[in-house]
């Protein structure tokens, strides 16, 4: 495994990497990406490998601009629209696969839909436009662990399952993208993220949220729609107004309890955009021996803060997560 500063050099061989079937992890504006050639099968299989990720779990699939994606899915005039407004940045879209798409069917799960998106960051664009082709990438972690903000979290996280990680720094978002799904009648929020309910709707309308998720083995439409992900070792505590000694708090704004064994404070001034870029570095840093447990402050449900405590939420799935703060449940 090698840690490169992302130069014209080391783009060049990420992109010659990717075009041979093998893995690179790269920067995006949301988290990193444990990217694969997604027209390649095997490659797509390596990231699933690499990943221990379940093969029902879709990818997303990274494109340069709205004229790329045209060439993989079947545009629509809403999609046009968002992509005018969103692209390049944290949106991803699902749309109907195109008649001859070369996009992996390992890489959509098998469905008649893909998962695509137009990064923003400079190093990910740099690498698209390299490699000449779409890649497939999620988080580049563990599968269900904590997603990764810098390019140290990757290296902790996968070691040497992949051989190259290009270090733009840290991710300005810091959570994954939002994910909308265009197969529906009306537009439905499959995944909270980087742009936020608010923003969208000013651009289409009222969209639709759904809470349900696909049982057992079931295809998904876009990654984060598994109950339990995003999941450090350590239980995690919601809505803690308290805490204990043995515990770590991640808190959120300017007062915060006292008496934790370490204390993260998300955001002191209460910015939510903030917390979101802090996020997962945070609960990383938290997810040590010798805490028992994670509490987390309440988070606003508004804006970014949707998308926090979703990963929040499926952070604390497998433990009894949600609390008063006094109670002591494991």
């Amino acid at each position: 495994m090698t840690i490169a500063e992302p130069t014209a050099q080391s783009v060049a061989e990420a992109a010659r990497l990717l075009r041979c079937g093998q893995l690179v992890a790269f920067p995006t504006e949301t988290v990193y990406g444990l990217g694969g050639d997604a027209t390649n099968e095997r490659a797509v299989a390596a990231i699933f490998e690499a990943k221990g990720r379940p093969q029902f779990n879709p990818l997303i699939s990274h494109v340069l601009d709205a004229a790329e994606a045209r060439k993989f899915v079947r545009w629509t005039p809403v999609a046009e629209k968002l992509a005018a407004a969103f692209w390049p940045g944290p949106l991803t879209l699902v749309l109907p696969r195109a008649p001859g798409s070369p996009i992996s069917l390992l890489a959509t799960a098998g469905l008649d839909s893909v998962a695509i998106r137009a990064p923003s960051h400079p190093v990910a664009q740099a690498l698209i436009r390299a490699t000449g082709r779409p890649i497939a990438a999620p988080s580049a972690n563990r599968s269900g662990a904590v997603s990764p903000t810098q390019a140290a979290h990757v290296a902790e996280s996968l070691g040497d399952r992949v051989p190259l990680i290009l270090d733009g720094g840290p991710c300005l978002v810091g959570v994954e993208s939002t994910v909308l799904d265009l197969t529906t009648t009306t537009p439905t929020l499959l995944r909270p993220g980087g742009a936020t309910r608010e923003a969208i709707e000013a651009i289409i309308g009222p969209i639709a949220v759904s809470h349900a998720l696909p049982s057992g083995d079931a295809a998904r439409k876009s990654p984060g729609q598994l109950a339990s992900h995003y999941a450090p070792a350590r239980p995690v505590r919601l809505a803690a107004t308290s805490v204990g000694a043995d515990e770590g708090l991640l808190a959120f704004g300017p007062t915060v309890p006292q008496g934790a064994m370490l204390t993260y404070n998300l955001s002191p001034s209460g910015d939510l955009g903030e917390a979101a870029a802090n996020l997962f570095a945070m609960m990383r840093t938290l997810d040590r021996p010798g805490i028992g447990r994670i509490a987390v402050m309440p988070i606003p449900e508004t804006g970014l803060g949707l998308a926090i405590n979703d990963r929040l939420r499926r952070a604390s799935q497998g433990h009894d997560g949600a609390d008063d703060g006094t109670a002591r449940r494991g």
